[in-house]
């Protein structure tokens, strides 16, 4: 294995996943120091990819989507790959890459169109394994002979999240130094089950004002969703739809909890090394075994049953039935 390898990483997915992506950077860069890591991804991720300093460049996806067909390969041939991990399978991402004429394609034997496009095939299935998702993600870099078990600890030593942008003075004057600054993100955008606004209202009457600040994010989509939280707890602050991308992390930086969902936030918060506590709802695929947070400061809770009753919905009472009590108790404990 060349240790002067230009390795492009190919996840084109949501915030979170990129987030349980970026320990692969860190291994690589550790196993093969002269390597060049390229992330090609969606442009709404890249203030998130662009945190880590193994990361050495990153191609939108969106942005070679407006090219003709041949523009794509050429825009392609141009990145001089001569390796792709396909974590986030696209069929035709993986034609480009065969087309572009990248030596190594990498890809698992679960999707038909690997076989037609990748000449290095790993045996993996996400859906039934007990591996958490950044753990999965290692199991590519097998042809790189990259071979160890990382644990979870390991993995958050790999994330390499260094280059984190300013906060802005009139964002930080919001923090509260002489109180634990606490960030509640109630939404999810559709991709996870979710706790409920009336939890969280509970959740902020029952924490004490005098030690606790408490701040609302979202998106501002999101803020016309939780616009009764906002109007019923006033002494809660509301962020939605109020900062970039680039300024929400800066933000979560500088606060010490966050409470989500499983979330791009909740990830982007372990990942910073916050208190970051993710609520779960008890059903394979999506409970914490495979989604949970990874972080030195990261918990998550979940309630200890069988749950199958909202697998055709997004309506779980399950994770609804989370005592507020028990995340003032994790709150408290970390």
């Amino acid at each position: 294995m060349q240790n002067n390898a230009v390795i492009l990483i190919s996840r084109t997915d949501s915030i979170g996943d990129v987030v349980l992506t970026l320990p692969m950077a860190g291994i690589i860069k550790q196993y093969l120091p002269q390597s060049k890591i390229i992330f090609l991804g969606k442009n709404y991720t890249k203030d998130v990819i662009g945190l880590s300093e193994h990361v050495d460049e990153f191609v939108s996806y969106d942005d070679i989507l407006k090219l003709n067909a041949q523009a794509q390969i050429e825009a392609f041939k141009k990145l001089n790959a001569t390796h792709i991990i396909h974590v986030f399978p696209v069929k035709e991402i993986a034609h480009l890459a065969k087309r572009a004429g990248i030596k190594n394609r990498i890809g698992t034997t679960n999707r038909l169109w690997h076989w037609f496009t990748c000449n290095i095939k790993i045996s993996l299935s996400r859906k039934n394994s007990e591996l958490h998702e950044g753990q999965l993600n290692t199991k590519l870099l097998v042809p790189l002979e990259i071979k160890r078990e990382f644990s979870l600890e390991d993995l958050a030593t790999f994330y390499g999240f260094t280059k984190i942008p300013l906060l802005e003075k009139i964002n930080a004057d919001l923090i509260d130094s002489n109180k634990i600054n606490i960030i509640l993100h109630p939404k999810s955008k559709g991709s996870a089950r979710e706790w409920g606004l009336s939890n969280f209202s509970n959740l902020i009457s029952q924490l004490d004002k005098t030690k606790y600040k408490v701040f609302i994010s979202g998106t501002a989509q999101e803020g016309e969703l939780v616009k009764d939280l906002i109007t019923k707890h006033p002494e809660a602050i509301n962020l939605t739809g109020k900062l970039s991308l680039q300024q929400f992390i800066a933000f979560i930086n500088h606060c010490n909890v966050l409470i989500a969902a499983s979330t791009g936030p909740l990830h982007i918060a372990a990942a910073l090394g916050k208190k970051a506590i993710g609520l779960y709802a008890p059903m394979r695929p999506i409970h914490p075994g495979r989604w949970k947070p990874i972080g030195k400061n990261a918990n998550y809770l979940v309630l200890n049953k069988d749950c199958s009753d909202c697998r055709k919905s997004m309506d779980c009472h399950c994770i609804r039935e989370i005592q507020t009590q028990e995340v003032i108790k994790l709150i408290e404990k970390l």
